[in-house]
């Protein structure tokens, strides 16, 4: 097949027979595929083109294209508008440029939707059934070369080809907005290339302005931004541009030295303490954000510990990580600041109750000798009450004391190797002279039992007793809470301390793991445990206010048994147990255990 193409020589124009790359021969109904030249030629092969298009006609061509087609509405244009009119859905994307706006702000009113994407090249329009392709337009110049087929597979690589485009493109209007407002066109992109994502880093860091919020996700991230000179950049930032800078970072021993220098190098420099994340985010300026997964936390260099980046500058999604890093600013500043009060709060308590116990000895003791001397029984009573209140207050500083040794760790124990039967008998017999001197019920007894398993103890010497290794002086005070407890909510009836051991297996069946385990009851005959005050039986300031105390003692014996690897409960006695006697089925037991490997 043959076509005459006009060409002009010597500014006349001559008519030249050039051929045409033919794939397929024509024919009515059959598919072809063909190379069209001239001016003559693309043009019907165009116009018929649009006519053809019957549902939908996808164009996109670089930002020359618009102008053909305002500049020749003849050809383009009125087809455009026709095509539209009979129902076919038009799309067109193009790179819009200042110099072509206008073009564009025509075009929009004539497509159906229109769209924007950089750096085309060429132009392609499909239909349902036809494709068209060329490598170049000239602005205002009609096209002299395209490429035609109506093959099926062709039309679909096109189609597929378009909707790639498509779907990368932003509409028009807003790339319009840009240009006219002067504002940075929207990006949002996928970084697999880790030597882009450094580059990107280490770019937004030296332009930054105003503002960077930067987290990161474990202490080792800060070393590998001092390697990159990212902390360098910020510090100059904040001192050239008074850009305030947030780091929220895992602190460690590790970046302390970079954390002291950026501390001390620009004021306008804030790190707070954070935890380990898999990811890091750094927004600067509210503009642009970046977002790297932690791939490979150890490692030395950013490049290596990073898998893929989110880079861009869409204005909801920069929104949307500042919010998140603000929440997290917000939670770790408050966090801080409870720690400085909680801080202050301890100290101060320690300080009062070391204040509190130096004059409450001498008073203690000037009373005691006063008493001696008085024989008045009104003058003695007076100094009881006192020695009584004297003694309360001494009692109340030291748990205080206490439970700033439990809350700041510091509760230390002295083990010694003593005998916990001499230890709870001598306890007992206290207790019982306090009941004599304060003329309580007589019908409140006090006693002591003790079960050996042989198993765990042999005897020595036909001895019974358990030789235990603990602070004897901090189990004194446990088991003094414990009955001062009983005593204090025991009326009449039997309050008994009971002692048994048992040999346990630890977790592995070793004999090396075996241990001897104590286990110490202590029950009483009294009206049991509130409901109200079980679940937080050994929380502090677990009381209520008509049976007086402070609530301090069981928080203080549970910790001091679980210093020492054992475990502390309570439970109300089992009232449905029918061999119990009608006093007994009353009361409480109080439970801990101690291991004795």
């Amino acid at each position: 097949m043959t076509i005459d193409r006009k060409t002009k020589v010597d500014g006349k124009e001559e008519e030249k027979e050039e051929s045409i790359a033919v794939l397929e021969e024509e024919g009515e109904g059959e598919e072809k595929t063909e190379l069209l030249y001239g001016v003559e030629n693309t043009i019907s092969r165009g116009i018929q083109f649009m006519q053809n298009a019957k549902e939908h006609m996808d164009l996109f061509g670089e930002k020359n294209g618009p102008s053909i087609i305002i500049e020749f509405p003849d050809v383009y244009k009125n087809n455009y508008i026709a095509a539209k009119d009979r129902g076919v859905k038009i799309r067109f994307i193009t790179e819009i440029t200042e110099d072509n706006i206008h073009y564009c702000k025509e075009l929009m009113n004539i497509v159906t939707e229109f769209r924007h994407l950089d750096g085309l090249a060429g132009g392609i329009a499909v239909t349902e059934s036809e494709y068209m392709t060329t490598t170049t337009l000239r602005k205002k110049e009609l096209l002299t070369q395209v490429f035609y087929s109506n093959a099926s597979e062709v039309v679909k690589q096109g189609q597929y080809i378009f909707d790639t485009f498509w779907n990368k493109a932003i509409p028009a209007k807003q790339r319009i907005r840009e240009i006219e407002q002067g504002l940075e066109p929207e990006f949002f992109e996928v970084i697999t290339d880790n030597k882009k994502a450094t580059e990107i880093l280490v770019d937004l860091a030296k332009l930054a302005k105003k503002e960077v919020l930067f987290l990161l996700p474990n202490d080792r991230a800060l070393i590998r931004m001092d390697r990159l000179g990212v902390i360098d950049y910020l510090i100059g930032s904040s001192l050239k541009n008074g850009a305030q800078v947030k780091i929220v970072c895992p602190l460690s021993s590790d970046n302390e030295e970079i954390v002291d220098r950026m501390s001390t190098s620009a004021p306008n420099i804030n790190i707070l303490n954070g935890n380990n994340t898999g990811y890091g985010i750094l927004i600067v300026d509210n503009k642009r954000f970046l977002r790297a997964e932690l791939r490979e936390p150890f490692a030395t260099e950013f490049f290596d510990a990073i898998g893929y980046t989110i880079y861009s500058n869409s204005k909801p999604s920069v929104e949307s990580f500042k919010s998140i890093f603000e929440l997290l600013w917000d939670e770790r500043t408050l966090n801080e600041e409870l720690k400085r009060a909680y801080k202050m709060q301890k100290e101060f308590i320690n300080i009062a109750a070391h204040e509190l116990r130096n004059p409450i000895q001498p008073i203690l003791s000037i009373s005691e000798v006063l008493r001696g001397m008085i024989r008045d029984s009104q003058q003695r009573e007076l100094l009881d009450v006192t020695v009584r209140n004297a003694k309360r207050l001494r009692q109340l500083t030291e748990d205080i004391l206490d439970i700033t040794r439990i809350e700041s760790n510091l509760l230390q124990l002295k083990r010694e190797r003593f005998s916990l039967n001499d230890m709870i008998i001598n306890c007992i017999s206290d207790f019982r002279n306090q009941i004599k001197n304060e003329n309580r019920d007589s019908n409140l007894k006090l006693e002591a039992s003790f079960s050996l398993d042989e198993d765990a103890y042999k005897k020595d010497d036909d001895k019974d007793d358990i030789l235990i290794e603990a602070d004897r002086n901090r189990l004194y005070q446990v088991l003094s809470n414990l009955l001062n407890n009983a005593i204090k909510f025991t009326k009449e009836g039997t309050i008994s301390v009971s002692v048994m051991t048992k040999r346990r297996k630890g977790k592995e069946k070793e004999k090396e793991n075996s241990y001897n385990e104590i286990i110490v009851s202590i029950s009483d005959t009294g009206p049991g445990i509130d409901p109200e005050i079980f679940p937080r039986l050994f929380s502090k300031f677990s009381t209520k206010s008509e049976t007086g105390g402070t609530g301090l003692g069981l928080y203080i014996s549970k910790s001091i048994i679980e210093a020492h690897g054992g475990k502390m409960w309570a439970e109300n006695n089992n009232h449905n147990n029918n061999n119990l006697t009608g006093v007994e089925k009353r009361g409480t037991t109080i439970t801990f255990t101690l291991p004795n490997r």
